[in-house]
């Protein structure tokens, strides 16, 4: 089956990203790159972007775990 191209308001949408920012992320290297549609459109793989949200919660809830364990070392 051919993975959908999410185009840039459903990005925002499900990543809670501004398209400035998500540009920004993107040329740091830290967002999925978006792929050309043609001269004026592009778009973003949609399991790309569901693996970067998914990336995003286990960083957010390792580092919750990881300041819970300081907490309680004091």
């Amino acid at each position: 089956m051919a993975e959908a191209i999410l185009r840039l308001p459903v990005v925002k949408q499900r990543t809670g990203l501004s398209r400035s920012e998500i540009y920004r992320r993107e040329s740091i290297g830290e967002f999925p790159r978006r792929v050309s549609l043609g001269a004026r459109a592009v778009g973003w793989l949609e399991g790309e972007v569901d693996a970067w949200i998914k990336s995003r919660v286990r960083q957010t809830r390792t580092g919750m775990m990881n300041n819970d364990r300081r907490a309680e070392t004091f």
